[in-house]
Formats: C-alpha cells, structure tokens, sequence
C-alpha cells in the first residue's frame, strides 16, 4: 500500500464518520490521542536517553505501554479492536457525555485522523533525513564504507527473506517485507557511542558511519519497492526490475535536478518576506515530491527523502534543517508511538502454544539480524590491522530506519501480528545491545584495553591483538541526534 493511499481515502472516510457523530467529540478524542502520544513519547524518550539509546527507542516502547498491548489507552480497529477496547472512548462516555450509539463512529474517526498525522509525520521524517544525508560526504568515504553497506543489505535480507520461507512456510511478500526490514543500520547510536570511545575518525568509525548513512539510502529504495509488491500481494518478477530501476532512477534524478534547482529555490526563498518564507516552499517541494513518487508507483517517503537529498545541496541548508526540526518534533512521535501502539506484544507470549512459532521466529530474525550485520565486517579488503569485528557490531543497530519498515509493512496488511511483532522485538533487542558490544570490541582510548583486547577479525589468519591510539576529534550534531559523518560537512 502506498503511504498517501490512507491519506486520499481517509478523509472521505473521516467526513462520513463524523456526520454520524458530533464533530467536536471527533475532535476531543483526537486531542486526548494526542495528549496521550505526546506525553508516551516524552516519558519514553527521556527514559531512553537516561540509560544512553536514542530516544525513538523510548517513543516506540512508550506506544507499546499506552497501546493495545498494556493499557488500551490509544487503539486502531485495523489491529481487530473495537470501541469498547479504547480507555479513550470510555473516558468521553464518564467525562463528556459521550453516548455508547455514537462511540463507533468517532472511534473510526480518531482513529483516521491520527493514522493521517502519523503517515505525514513518516513522510517528514524522511524529508529530515533526506536533508542530513550529505551526498559528497558518502561519496568521500570510499569504496570499502560501499561494500560494507551493500553486503549489509544483502546478506541479511537474503538470509531473512529465505529463511522466512522455507522454515516457517511465510508467503513471499511479507518474507521479503521483513528481509527488508533486517538491511537498515542506525547512524544515531552508534557514532553516539564511537564519539564517547573516541573512534569516531578512526578507520574503523569512518566506514562505520559512512556504510550506515549509505545502508539508508538503500535501505529507503529497497522500502520503496518491498512496499509497492505489498500493494498487489504477489512477487512479479519484471515488476520487481521495474521498481528497483525506478527507484534508482528517481533518486540519480533527484541529484541531477539538485544541481538545477538549488540556486532558483534560494533565489524565490529570498524573494518571500512572510513568515514560512523558507519552510514553506521547501514543504511544497518535499510533498510534490512524494506525490510524484506515488504517482509512478513508488513510495511517497521516497519522494520526500529526494526532496530533502536535492535540498541539502543548497546554500539555506542549516536554516532549513533548523525550522524544519520544531515541525519533526511535533509530527514524527505520533508515526513511532502509533507504531509501538500498534504492536501486540501478546502474540509472542510463550505460555500460548498457538504464539510460540511467532517467538521463534523473533528469534530468528534477532540471530539474522547481529549475524547479518557482524559479516559485513569481513568484507573490508587492502587493511590488514584494522578491527573487522568493530565494523560489523557498529552495523547491528536498527533504530529509527527498522521501525519505518515495521509501521509501513503493519499499514500495507502484508505483515502478520506475530510477523510484525517479531520485527518490533528486532529492533528493539538490536539496538540495546549495539552499545556494550561495541564497547566490548573497541579498547579504551585512555588505556587500550578492552575486554575482548581489541579481537581483531581479518578472514585468513584468524586473530590478532592490535593496540591503537585514538583520535578525539568529534563532527557536530543535530538536534535529531543524527551525527554527520565529517565535520567539514556542517561549514558548508
């Protein structure tokens, strides 16, 4: 399903719901939605960030606290719930008046316009992240980050895909929707943690974050061509040759169309005096963007991702990024909370012998996705001394990307609870583990130790103890958390 398919259908879908109920119970549900994701995202980011991981770990675990798997408080019919499941609708009935004939219809209806504003927060999302992917920084970067990020795709979405298929009997779509799923690498976490051991211009950091960065972009067009298979629900192998070089093609011309479009973009933001006068021509472009993408039969965040890429290259850059921020902070909790909201963490529970196959394969997709990332370190050629293990645990980590592939696959229906479910645990055990285990592999930069004395994987001879001084030159930050990969970048 294409992200702007709930988009055009749901307001007719959301006008019918609310002629049958008061528009302003429609709107008070809506606003206790939000009171709630917000205050899920808050308390959960900042518990996250207490305990060192990104706080879209906390937005995503605080969705699934607040959702259909704890407290019932924010709820979607399309997870098999009805009214009488929502805390909500049943707060409205005590507090507002809210009659038991009218709470159908605007359950429906705030359950619409939220899974609106959440589609829209993913499309944003992407625009964000389109706009701190630095194209000469992944073209600087070198050969070896590009063939450690295309074996990071490959592999485990080979190995999951598969194996989905021949030891679980899944269907193709959502086997290779959740192989899709296992290519993604968080930037976020790991240069957090290669910044506080000092390894962050080390060889080993460099490929790291360039081979992430690069893992997204792939990751994003791989997304775009799983999720339009979803749509008809069957694998057609042209059809699969047509998306990928569509994909491709759109992204290259994105590039191509940066080079044209940069200085007349500057030049009309120049021109407008208003309020909005640089973030909201850069909107324009981001949604006509995805609407193009969607049109062509691709994915509309990968339309906004190119718009962000095009927009990047441009002299308005950091203004950009900084206004577009308080517009993400407002907009990308509700996707990340609505996907952990939507998680039925119930179909893993083990003392259900119906659920223990969803459990095994959590497992297996959890084995698939450390061992998928930790090969990648093999492929480093012509560096001999370098910590080949580093490279693939700082790969290990999902974070925000996975959860983009877990919300779209649940909006697609490609992906069963327990399918999907697993996915979420995934990404969760992943990114808590990235962090001591790349502590463990890299030595301290004050003493050159570490517990594992810096075990050094090099494909012949086995292993080798090496003891390397660091570097603590540290590239600035956004405010998204996101790292760019070379602090020259942030001077343009």
């Amino acid at each position: 399903m294409h992200l702007l398919d709930p988009i055009n259908f749901s307001f007719p879908l959301l006008a019918t719901a609310t002629e049958a109920a008061d528009s302003s119970m429609v709107v008070a549900a809506v606003l206790l939605s939000l009171v709630i994701v917000y205050l899920a995202s808050k308390v959960g980011g900042e518990l996250s960030n207490q305990v060192g991981l990104p706080p879209v770990l906390g937005e995503l675990v605080g969705g699934v606290v607040v959702g259909i798997s704890v407290f019932h408080l924010l709820v979607f019919p399309e997870g098999g719930t009805d009214s009488s499941n929502s805390l909500i609708m049943s707060f409205l009935q005590i507090t507002a008046g809210l009659t038991p004939e009218a709470t159908p219809a605007v359950f429906a209806a705030q359950s619409e316009v939220i899974s609106v504003l959440a589609e829209l927060g993913v499309i944003i999302l992407l625009f964000e992240i389109g706009l701190e992917s630095n194209l000469k920084d992944l073209m600087a970067v070198g050969i070896q980050a590009t063939v450690v990020a295309i074996v990071g795709v490959v592999v485990p979405f080979a190995a999951g895909t598969v194996g989905l298929m021949t030891l679980f009997g899944i269907a193709a779509v959502p086997a290779i929707f959740a192989g899709a799923a296992l290519t993604a690498t968080s930037i976020g976490i790991t240069s957090k943690v290669l910044s506080e051991l000092g390894r962050l211009n080390s060889k080993e950091g460099q490929i790291i974050l360039g081979a992430a960065v690069i893992d997204d972009v792939l990751g994003i067009i791989v997304l775009a061509v799983v999720a339009s298979l979803a749509k008809d629900g069957v694998v057609d192998v042209s059809k699969v040759i047509y998306l990928i070089i569509s994909a491709t093609g759109f992204i290259l011309g994105a590039i191509l169309l940066g080079n044209i479009f940069n200085k007349s973009f500057v030049a009309i933001a120049d021109k407008l005096k208003t309020r909005g006068g640089l973030v909201i021509p850069a909107f324009i472009f981001a949604f006509a963007m995805a609407y193009l993408a969607a049109v062509i039969h691709l994915e509309a965040i990968l339309g906004a991702f190119a718009a962000g890429l095009v927009l990047e290259e441009t002299d308005k850059r950091k203004e950009l990024q900084r206004q577009v921020c308080p517009i993400a902070d407002m907009l990308v909790p509700i996707f990340f909370v609505t996907v952990g909201a939507k998680t039925d963490l119930g179909v893993l529970n083990p003392a259900i012998p119906d659920n223990r196959e969803g459990l095994i394969m959590a497992t297996f997709l959890i084995i698939v996705a450390i061992l998928g990332k930790v090969i990648t370190g093999l492929s480093v050629f012509g560096q001999p001394e370098i910590n080949r293990l580093a490279i693939g645990v700082g790969m290990i980590p999902r974070g925000e990307v996975g959860l983009v592939f877990a919300g779209v696959g649940a909006a697609s229906g490609a992906l069963s609870k327990p399918l999907g479910a697993a996915i979420i645990m995934m990404v969760i055990l992943t990114t808590f583990l990235a962090p001591p285990l790349l502590r463990f592999v890299f030595p301290d930069p004050k003493t050159g130790d570490s517990v594992s004395d810096q075990l050094i994987l090099d494909g012949s001879s086995g292993t080798s103890l090496v003891i390397e001084s660091s570097q603590s030159r540290v590239p600035a930050s956004n405010d998204s958390g996101n790292l760019e990969v070379t602090p020259e970048s942030s001077d343009r």
